[in-house]
């Protein structure tokens, strides 16, 4: 059976070094659409020792997207791992890059793992500072244990995909400007790079890594402070006020997005102006 293993191929050891796939003999489901992220995963997490279901979700957006779980499934045959497909139905409309991915989550297994790398991570944050979810957002997404390749670099899981001859599939969406991650992806890192004349990714990357360290401490400063008390609102530091409103505003939508800072910063007032009226 061909498939790469740490001991036997020095550079998937080196890409493995970086992850942080759970011990070997774990069972682990894969998100895997056929992209080179995707794909990588599945290797890495096999070549990790892991117990591998890889999972293949069509959104039925485009033809001939059925074909590309025989692509998932022929690369599962090949490393050793079991194979499920799922159908979903995502109808056109407003909002389409938000709702496809909000189903294709809901089809797959609450623990599956996901491919994201820091490439994604740097456009997550710069999409949430667009949005204006201040401190929140910059943490970009959490290391959860479910983005094992967060460390990876995008051209990475590429060359592995190369190396190993898998054929990832790129699909047409990652190109469409009509999304704004797409306009971060091939116009505004780009641009910034050339202006800071260095990759910022890394730099991106760290900062969110430090926003983490700063929300956790704001976040065990405001488990006592009751969002919905004006009183205790009034009382504390504007900047605690605010995250209590964030928090609250957040458990209320059950939303994965951080609320927008302007949103908590209205909460918050909102709530304090009956005890600071006249």
């Amino acid at each position: 059976m061909d498939r790469p293993h740490h001991e036997s191929d020095p550079r998937v050891a080196a890409l493995l070094a970086r992850c942080s796939f759970p011990a070997a003999g774990a069972a682990v489901n894969c998100a895997v659409s056929g992209g080179a992220d995707s794909l990588a995963l599945l290797v890495l997490a096999v070549s990790a020792g892991c117990s591998v279901t890889a999972i293949h979700v069509d959104h039925g957006l485009r033809t001939g997207s059925a074909a590309e779980a025989d692509v998932v499934e022929a690369a599962a045959a090949r490393f050793g791992a079991r194979f499920r497909a799922e159908r979903i139905e995502v109808a056109p409309g407003p909002n389409l890059e938000a709702r496809a991915r909000a189903a294709r989550y809901a089809a797959l297994p609450a623990d599956a793992l996901l491919g994201h790398t820091a490439d994604d991570q740097a456009e997550t944050i710069l999409i949430n500072l667009m949005r204006g979810a201040g401190v929140g957002g910059f943490t970009g997404m959490r290391r959860d244990g479910r983005r094992p390749l967060l460390d990876l670099r995008r051209r990475e899981t590429r060359e592995l995909c190369d190396r190993l001859q898998l054929g990832a599939i790129d699909d047409p969406m990652n190109h469409d400007p009509a999304f704004t991650r797409v306009r971060i992806r091939h116009e505004l890192l780009p641009l910034l790079d050339d202006i800071a004349a260095r990759d910022l990714v890394p730099v991106l990357c760290r900062q969110g890594a430090l926003a983490t360290d700063a929300v956790d401490a704001l976040d065990a400063l405001t488990d006592s402070l009751d969002a919905g008390d004006a009183r205790a609102l009034a009382a504390a530091p504007v900047a605690l006020a605010r995250w209590a409103a964030r928090r609250w505003l957040r458990a209320q939508t059950g939303s994965d997005h951080p609320p927008s800072a302007a949103a908590a910063s209205t909460t918050s007032a909102s709530a304090a102006e009956p005890v600071r009226s006249p």
